[in-house]
């Protein structure tokens, strides 16, 4: 049974498809070839401007978990022994403050939908039955449907595609790094999340969206490498209207 079958599904992708072939064609005049991927910043740009309401809930919510760091602390210096009370208490002081240990994410939970539908589109060759003509646009010659991992392995290898490529992931990793150096996690004292193995995974995190690119459709690529940077830009805006304690961390 094909799922992109199912009605919903095949109207949810028809629509998607309607609206980027839509965006493309009026920006084909200005773009040329690229249209589709013009059409594709343009309607990450969009997501990411629907979703800075989130994104000040989210630099909030940091606001909030690194003034809340010195209660955690004594919290858990005086419940050590009994992890059940710990936790008990944890959640009593994050609900308290009206906030949450998860608070700030909904926008990565947001995005999964997108990328589904996007690598979606960029890998059918038909949408609810018609031909998918966005297979045939690309940028600088990169087609838009084509992965790196796919090309690299089954080919056929195209230069083009993998010089796009390797810009796309210099881009996030750039971001990537800054973002790491940037905006560190407040420690707290005793918490497993502090601890040096923790805080390396937590690290490697921030590359993790590097390392998924080069699996999905370059359009799919394309809106991960926006994302992250309107992501950098707008945590740095935020902070600044959103500063950390001093005595955080």
């Amino acid at each position: 049974m094909d799922i992109y079958a199912f009605p919903p599904i095949a109207a949810i992708l028809d629509a998607a498809y309607g609206v980027l072939t839509g965006l493309a064609d009026l920006l084909a005049p200005l773009t040329g070839s690229a249209a589709a991927a013009a059409a594709i910043i343009l309607v990450t740009l969009v997501i990411r401007a629907l979703l800075i309401p989130v994104g000040v809930s989210q630099a909030k919510a940091e606001q909030t978990r690194a003034r809340l760091a010195p209660k955690l602390r004594a919290l858990q210096k005086r419940h050590k022994k009994n992890p059940e009370r710990l936790q008990r208490e944890t959640m009593q002081l994050y609900k308290d403050e009206n906030t949450s240990p998860f608070a700030g994410c909904l926008p990565v939970l947001i995005q999964a939908p997108v990328i589904g539908i996007l690598y979606t589109l960029f890998l059918r060759t038909d949408i609810a039955g018609h031909e998918n003509d966005l297979l045939t646009h690309d940028l600088f010659g990169a087609s838009l449907g084509t992965s790196l991992v796919s090309m690299l392995t089954t080919g056929p290898f195209s230069l083009p595609t993998l010089a796009v490529y390797v810009g796309l992931i210099v881009i996030m990793i750039v971001v990537a790094e800054i973002t790491r150096r940037v905006f560190r996690p407040v420690a707290v004292d005793d918490s497993p999340l502090s601890s040096p193995g923790m805080l390396r995974m937590m690290n490697a995190l921030h590359y993790l969206t590097a390392v998924f690119a080069v699996f999905v459709p370059l359009a799919a690529g394309l809106y991960l490498t926006v994302t992250v940077a309107w992501t950098l830009a707008q945590r740095v805006i935020l902070r600044r209207r959103y500063p950390l304690p001093v005595t955080a961390g």
